[in-house]
């Protein structure tokens, strides 16, 4: 038997069996070795696929042999092997990372819950993004987001527990949209398989089942999204999760939630129904907008870093939401390849912010006084993250920025431009509170002696700043599979 024709299904299986493991092991070492092995095995494993993608197209697995439509079809094409391979390579850097941040974070007694957790979340993202069956994107994307819940709950603050039952009453109204939007969908297709219901579905477009459909969707991804207005849960959750969780969270869940929507969007609805039939277009524009703005203005005045930056993945999740609005292979190439930077950029904050939070005792500006002094190199590798926020060359961020500036061109639309580039500087000025911060204050008097940083925590957070700089230089990877997925959702436009 071909080990290589059963990736897919390792792909989530080995996570999956993870997760039982740790809790009958129960021995911190051996579970954080075995949530370890399946995190690195699931990074190695979506690499390979992403390599076959790359090679001879898209791959069908049949589960249980039972031929698609009829049994549930695992399908990978080049736009979730980009996510797969995002999604298992921070879970397999942000790992060996918690091991060191949960010490002082989460009580000893509780850390094989905590990796039981951070697999199965880890098993629910591997899974929506891998599965071409509608059905089992909502069961995945409960299986990752219960898990989220109890992760987020674990933090040290009580408040944390407030941020986990927050996230867990919007996110369960999200998924109740979802499953009536599935639900309408299947009543006129009669499938749930995602290929055979994006053919189906052209002989009942423009019913109102269907249109019907395409709303309790949006607004139920738009809620796992945390698009602006519908963000109320991140800012709490990013600032009380233990800084692990909020690195891979950060990094993974909202991304994961983006490409569901656009494999409805595209795969599904067709691009005709979203954009032609229905007002999505200025919908999404208006709603992204507002997102950069206002969510870039609100950090401007935050206290602690963490919520700061929470914000700004909210402004950002609108720079994503904009290249969506566009309808062009330039729009949804920012959109895809932002995905993949920004979740590269904002794991690599959130982890450093954990250094943070371990050397100083706290993340909020009263605290990084003086970091610059005390801790050279993280304060360096934020201010690098920061400008990737910015948007300045070099820069992951500046590649996407470059391409929805393209994008806007295209278009003809240059007060857009306009828009994006004071959008970048509102960015600015939040990134600048930290560096005055950091740089420009003398450390306070009442702070401990800065305790160091774990090389545990130090490795992988390094690996994810360069990781920065690398897809800011070099974009063949990046570029180059995000512009061939764009290409195939709209149908093989350039």
């Amino acid at each position: 038997m071909n080990l290589l024709s059963h990736l897919p299904a390792l792909q989530v299986v080995i996570p999956l069996i993870a997760a039982p493991l740790t809790v009958l092991l129960r021995r911190r070492s051996v579970a954080f070795a075995v949530a370890l092995i399946a995190s690195w095995a699931a990074l190695a494993i979506a690499v390979l696929l992403w390599l076959q993608v790359a090679e001879s197209g898209t791959l069908s697995y049949a589960i249980g042999s039972w031929p698609a439509p009829w049994g549930i079809e695992y399908r990978v094409d080049r736009l979730n092997s980009f996510i797969l391979i995002l999604v298992s390579g921070i879970a397999a850097l942000v790992l060996p990372y918690s091991r060191a941040s949960i010490e002082a974070e989460v009580p000893p007694q509780q850390h094989y819950l905590f990796y039981t957790m951070f697999v199965l979340c880890l098993t629910g993202l591997l899974g929506i993004a891998i599965t071409g069956d509608a059905f089992n994107i909502f069961v995945f994307l409960e299986v990752s987001s219960l898990s989220a819940y109890v992760l987020i709950a674990l933090g040290r603050d009580r408040r944390a527990l407030f941020a986990a039952y927050q996230y867990l009453l919007m996110g369960s109204i999200g998924a109740t949209f979802l499953v009536i939007g599935i639900g309408l969908l299947y009543l006129m297709t009669g499938t749930l398989n995602l290929a055979d219901m994006g053919l189906r579905i052209a002989t009942v477009q423009g019913t109102r089942p269907v249109l019907a459909a395409l709303a309790f969707i949006t607004v139920g991804v738009s809620l796992k999204l945390a698009l602006f207005p519908l963000h109320q849960w991140l800012p709490n959750a990013y600032t009380f999760a233990p800084s692990a969780v909020s690195a891979f969270l950060a990094a993974t869940a909202t991304k994961v939630a983006v490409y569901v929507l656009l494999r409805f969007y595209f795969s599904v609805f067709g691009e005709s129904a979203v954009f032609a039939k229905l007002p999505m277009e200025q919908m999404m524009l208006l709603l992204a907008l507002a997102g950069m703005f206002a969510a870039s203005t609100i950090a401007i005045f935050q206290t602690d870093l963490k919520r700061l930056f929470a914000y700004s993945s909210v402004a950002q999740i609108g720079y994503i939401i904009l290249g969506m609005s566009f309808d062009s292979v330039s729009g949804l190439t920012a959109s895809i390849v932002h995905l993949f930077n920004h979740g590269v950029t904002k794991g690599a904050i959130y982890m450093l912010l954990g250094c943070v939070a371990l050397g100083m005792g706290g993340t909020t500006l009263a605290r990084v006084q003086g970091l610059g002094k005390r801790m050279p190199l993280t304060s360096f590798g934020i201010v690098i993250g920061g400008l990737s926020l910015i948007g300045v060359p070099g820069t992951a961020g500046f590649v996407s920025k470059w391409y929805l500036l393209l994008a806007a061109l295209e278009k003809g639309q240059w007060w857009l431009v306009f828009m994006i580039v004071l959008s970048s500087l509102l960015a600015a000025v939040y990134v600048w509170r930290f560096v005055e911060a950091a740089y420009l204050q003398e450390p306070r008097k009442d702070t401990a002696e800065v305790a160091a940083t774990p090389w545990l925590m130090s490795i992988p957070t390094a690996i994810l700043v360069i990781a920065i700089v690398y897809f800011g230089l070099d974009t063949s990877f990046t570029i180059g599979t995000a512009s061939d997925a764009a290409a195939a959702l709209l149908g093989g436009r350039r």
